[in-house]
């Protein structure tokens, strides 16, 4: 797929740098840099900032915001210096709405260092609105800080373990074992038949929202395989043929989406309840309207997940 980097979260070309993370006077010479900022995550929610909030709230590495943070995590190098991101979730704002930890957090949260147009909010609802390099460098900063929250101990002994590689590695002083950031593998899928998209909704989505089906990749099973295995699981619907067309790294909290499309060999559907709620074939004209916003049955997939990505390319014949 021609335009497969043009998702959110892909394409920004963002340096790295991960040669320097094992050289500890390397990252100290890129936090002593004057251009160096770092990105404040609150409890998985970003520090963002602009009319639209549309802009990470880039602050200088002695900011006070980040006096009782951690270690900070080196995400790379920007155009215009060295960026890192410090989890601040120790700090407890003044009220904490019972939205948090949501599937979609709309409650915003303000630190009494910060200017008032500065705000923790939710991702899901800014990422559209972001450049693509400012979208990585956040969806990188939201998924490796939320890695580190949920793997303090090690995973051979259950010894408490410490951060190293400027964040991209924890160790463990009491047996010697070395972790790394997680990454879940989900198959995504564009199933088609004829004329028609197979679209499903889990219980908990919003009235009327139905988007691709999708599923974990497990352990010795190829792509294409989880595709067929997660169809069939899910609706019933046997796939022939699968192709992939494009990848998505999805930080809610640290999954690597796999975009595929597959041909339908049966149409009749049985949904298995324990795996969604609800699978249903949509004509492209009814989704096309869907997309427009006339349909009264069906509300679209998020904007900004592949899901949307891969249906709106299907509309408009670009999935080659």
């Amino acid at each position: 797929m021609r335009i497969a980097e043009q998702v959110t979260f892909g394409g920004s070309a963002l340096n790295r740098a991960a040669e320097l993370r094992g050289n500890p006077g390397a990252i100290a010479a890129q936090l002593a840099d004057a251009h160096a900022r770092a990105l404040p995550i609150w409890r998985g929610k970003p520090l963002l900032t602009g009319e639209a909030l549309d802009l990470p709230g880039w602050l200088p590495l002695d900011h006070a915001v980040f006096a009782q943070a951690g270690r900070p995590v080196f995400l790379g190098l920007d155009d215009t210096g060295p960026r890192f991101a410090f989890d601040i979730s120790a700090w407890e704002p003044e009220e904490a709405p019972d939205t948090l930890g949501a599937f979609f957090d709309p409650s915003q949260q303000r630190h009494p260092a910060l200017p008032g147009d500065h705000v923790f909010a939710e991702l899901r609802g800014a990422m559209t609105r972001m450049t693509p390099r400012a979208a990585e460098l956040v969806a990188t900063a939201k998924a490796v800080l939320s890695w580190h929250h949920t793997h303090g101990a090690c995973a051979k002994c259950g010894a408490p373990t410490e951060m190293t590689m400027a964040g991209w590695q924890r160790d463990c002083p009491t047996c010697g074992a070395h972790h790394f950031p997680r990454t879940d593998p989900v198959v995504i899928m564009l199933i088609l038949r004829g004329n028609s998209v197979l679209m499903g909704r889990s219980p908990h989505w919003p009235e009327g929202m139905y988007s691709l089906l999708a599923g974990f990749v497990e352990p010795g099973e190829t792509i294409e395989a989880a595709v067929r295995r997660e169809v069939f699981e899910e609706s019933g619907i046997r796939v022939g043929t699968v192709d992939y067309l494009s990848s998505q790294p999805w930080p809610f909290p640290a999954s690597l989406m796999f975009g595929c499309r597959g041909d339908a060999l049966s149409a009749e559907i049985e949904v298995d309840t324990n795996e969604i709620e609800d699978a249903i074939w949509v004509s492209r004209e009814e989704m096309m309207d869907v997309f427009a916003g006339n349909s009264t049955r069906l509300k679209p997939a998020r904007r900004g997940a592949i899901a949307h990505f891969l249906i709106w390319n299907w509309l408009a014949d670009r999935l080659d």
